[in-house]
This record gives structure tokens, C-alpha cells and sequence, in this order.
């Protein structure tokens, strides 16, 4: 995706104007250098220690679940959002539960792994053999039985918009987990898990519920013909069964919370989310050190709230590692978008990082 972005702003620099003609030289550079996402790569449990050290005992388990369908549109590559997974298995098994990870059909579901998104913890995830044969034996739907579990994840990932809406073992799993006081999230396009849950009492699940899930606009930005290729925009089908929609500012954290029922709103949501389903669950998270990805979501929500200025000193008030290649891509982005001033100043701190590191 930052490859395409940035291929699309130096278009519209040409057509416009708008950029010297060593802008996409001068953006690149803006970026780690290679040997940061080589050593990335080959990221261990072992060299995360809120992985290993002070592990709680046993707190029961947590149901994930991720689609099984491979294929959209036009025989376009879909599945689930592997950082969506990852990052919210990694929170509960810190946090002392265990974790199951089930899919509509069960066997080897289909990922979706965007690279310029990894962290250390998504490739320690990649890497640890024992997980990667637990994700490939995913257990099918129609085998959980609800009441083994302490709580349900509904992980993201565009192929749920095709087989978790209309699946009865997920409206069972969903309705008996929120109806037995226990806990429903879901991120991202996770929470078409939560359409057409229709409870005990004949109330819709999110009848009258705040949620937050995947906007329209970050969709159609994304995939402009998106109405043709799912069945419905997530936003409008959870409105139209009576959720009160949550949207935050595009591409940044936003969760929400209702009670038993947690939901986020895109990937960059997942660590506040897994954290909060702890919160709920009885239990005060485990601390963590915040990952370069999480620092540089925070750096441009304070952008977005208090301007330019703003960011500028939080930046500079204490060195953190922030993730520069999200950054950069949010200054893309508002190119893409015609904002140029937007554009300039996010650029503006991404080079500010770029000399403070």
C-alpha cells in the first residue's frame, strides 16, 4: 500500500506542480533505513520480555476468530489482518489467558500480511512455530461450544464482510457469550460478526449500542468501488440495525466501549482494544512498554486535535521510537486527499524525527 501511495502522490505532483521533482527521493528518505525492518524480521518471543516475564496464572480462555474466505471482487487476495491477530493474542497470553483461534471452515485460514504495518511483536507472532501451527489448525465453528470462554475477538480482515455476517455459529457464539455477562470485541471488519445478531429478548446485539468499526469513508478511500464489491458498508448495515456509529478520525485508534460489548475501529486500534477486553474481564493490563507504531498514532492524534505546533513539542519533549513509516504514510495521504498543508506539516515531523533519531 505505501508503495502504491507513494507512486500516486508523485503523479499528482506532476500533474500539479505542487512537489519538486525530487519529492519521492526526498520522502523515501524519510523512512528507516533497510537494515531496520531486516532486524524486525527476525524479531524472537524471547527478545520481547513483556512476553515471557511475570506471565499471570491462568485466567481462562479467549475465543479469537478469523475468516476463512481468500478471495474478493474480482479474484482479489483476501483474508484476515494478521497485526489485527497478533497483537490481541499477544495482550491476552500476557495477561494470563489462553487463546483459540477458530474460523468458519476451519484448517489454514487465509492472511493478509501488510509489511510496511510490522512490528516486532507481528513477527515474533510470524515466527514462533508453535503458534503459526495453531493459526494453520484453526478449530471450526461448528466444534466451540461458548461456555469454554471468558470472552470472544472478532479479528478484522476484509474476507469477514463475506462469511461472518450470516454465520449461525457466530450469532451463537456472539449472543451467548453477551447474554451470559461476558465479553464481545471485535476490530476493524470484525464487527460484521456482530450484524444480524439477533438476541433471546428479539433485540438486535448492537440495537441502541455505541460501536465503532471500520468507517465509509476509510473503505471507499481505500476501495472506491467497494459498494459493488461487499455486500454492504460495515457502517451503514451496523447503523441500519440501530448501532449508534462511533467514528474517529480516519486511519487513527478510536475504541468503543458499551458495557460487555468492545469494538475498534481500524488496525491501529487493537492494542487499546485487547487491553480494555482485560480491563473488562476483571483485570488491570499488564504494563507495557508502547510500540513505535502506538507513539506515532498518538503523535498525530495530538496533531489532528491541537495542530501543528502541538505535535511539534511533544515530538521533541522526550525521544521515543516512534514508527516513521506510518507517519510518512499519513502525510501521503493528505496529499492524496488535496490537503497540501496537512501533507506539509506531517512531513515536517516525520523529518523531525528523522533528525532527533
Amino acid at each position: 500500500m505505501l508503495k502504491k501511495a507513494i507512486l500516486t502522490l508523485i503523479t499528482l505532483a506532476i500533474l500539479t506542480g505542487s512537489l519538486a521533482y525530487g519529492a519521492k527521493s526526498w520522502i523515501k528518505s524519510l523512512l528507516p533505513e533497510k537494515a531496520h525492518f531486516i532486524a524486525l524480521k527476525k524479531s524472537q518471543v524471547s527478545d520481547l520480555p513483556y512476553l515471557t516475564d511475570n506471565i499471570p496464572a491462568p485466567r481462562g480462555k479467549i475465543l479469537a476468530v478469523v475468516t476463512s474466505v481468500d478471495k474478493m471482487g474480482e479474484n482479489k487476495a483476501t483474508g484476515y489482518e494478521h497485526t489485527e491477530l497478533a497483537r490481541a493474542y499477544w495482550v491476552f497470553i500476557a495477561n494470563g489467558f489462553s487463546v483459540d483461534i477458530a474460523s468458519p471452515q476451519g484448517g489454514k485460514p487465509p492472511v493478509v500480511i501488510d509489511g510496511e504495518d510490522m512490528g516486532a511483536y507481528d513477527y515474533a507472532f510470524l515466527n514462533d512455530k508453535v503458534i503459526q501451527q495453531q493459526v494453520a489448525n484453526s478449530i471450526p465453528l461448528a466444534n466451540i461450544n461458548p461456555d469454554d470462554y471468558e470472552a470472544v475477538y472478532f479479528v478484522g480482515g476484509k474476507g469477514t464482510m463475506f462469511d461472518f455476517p450470516n454465520n449461525p455459529h457466530i450469532h451463537n457464539i456472539a449472543k451467548t457469550l453477551y447474554q451470559n455477562n461476558k465479553v464481545v470485541s471485535a476490530v476493524c471488519h470484525g464487527p460484521a460478526a456482530l450484524v444480524n445478531v439477533k438476541l433471546d429478548n428479539g433485540q438486535m446485539l448492537i440495537s441502541n449500542k455505541n460501536v465503532s468499526a471500520f468507517t465509509n469513508e476509510e473503505e471507499l478511500f481505500l476501495i472506491p468501488d467497494a459498494k459493488k464489491i461487499f455486500p454492504f458498508l460495515l457502517q451503514d448495515k451496523l447503523i441500519s440495525q440501530g448501532a449508534q456509529f462511533q467514528a474517529g478520525i480516519t486511519y487513527l485508534e478510536k475504541v468503543t466501549q458499551d458495557g460487555k460489548l468492545i469494538t475498534g475501529q481500524n488496525p491501529w486500534s487493537v492494542w487499546t482494544l485487547a487491553e480494555r477486553v482485560v480491563t473488562e474481564l476483571g483485570y488491570e493490563p499488564k504494563a507495557r512498554q508502547r510500540t513505535p507504531e502506538e507513539y506515532a498514532i498518538a503523535l498525530l492524534l495530538t496533531y489532528e486535535e491541537h495542530g501543528f505546533a502541538a505535535a511539534n513539542e511533544e515530538l521533541k519533549a522526550q525521544p521515543k521510537a516512534y514508527q516513521r513509516v506510518l507517519i510518512v504514510m499519513h502525510a501521503i495521504l493528505a496529499f492524496m486527499q488535496f490537503d497540501i498543508s496537512k501533507g506539509i506539516d506531517i512531513l515536517s515531523l516525520a523529518n523531525q524525527l528523522k533528525q532527533l533519531s
